[in-house]
């Protein structure tokens, strides 16, 4: 009896361990990690790239799956190129694509693409920044009357972004903490 109890033990501990080896991405959605077919320009280093990142996604969606990546860490005044990545186009009319930039970034080309129905779709935007801090390059997808909105953070320098000191932190009777703000 403890000479199987030790054996399952042991089968269980083994598939924990052979699980815990299987990419993240694999397990989390059931569907298989991203291709990485982007291809990149002469003067990207494939050194700089960093991973991909899978954009969040709500249920009621365009229904187009994002990732992307930058290629490099961003600096002021210095190009980065951004990786787009877009795949569930199911729509047969497609789906079409709006970037816009916020203060502090500047967009290189064009700021619309159109996405084609049934395939993975690849293509590389570059951003400037003017200085350090976080700026976000917005995504707007559309497919079949329905828009998603993505933010893709752009961090510039190593200052971490930092919230406004505005207003007292109180302690309500229940123990939750307010921040009282005052009205304007």
């Amino acid at each position: 009896m403890i000479l199987n109890t030790r054996l399952s033990l042991a089968a269980a501990l083994a598939a924990g361990l052979a699980l815990s080896a299987l990419p993240v991405s694999a397990l989390a959605d059931g569907m298989p990690p991203a291709r990485t077919t982007a291809k990149l320009s002469a003067a990207t280093s494939k050194d700089a790239a960093t991973p991909w990142v899978t954009a969040s996604r709500k249920p009621n969606d365009s229904g187009v799956k994002l990732q992307y990546r930058l290629d490099g860490a961003p600096q002021a005044g210095k190009p980065t190129v951004v990786v787009l990545q877009f795949d569930g186009v199911s729509d047969p009319a497609g789906a079409s694509v709006t970037l816009t930039v916020d203060a502090g970034l500047t967009l290189s080309g064009s700021a619309s693409l159109s996405l084609p129905s049934g395939q993975r779709s690849d293509t590389s935007v570059t951003v400037i920044s003017q200085g350090d801090g976080l700026a976000y390059l917005n995504v707007f997808i559309k497919q079949a009357g329905r828009t998603s909105a993505i933010s893709i953070p752009i961090q510039t320098g190593a200052a971490a972004p930092a919230m406004k000191a505005n207003g007292e932190i109180k302690s309500l009777p229940g123990g939750d903490n307010i921040i009282s703000l005052p009205a304007k």
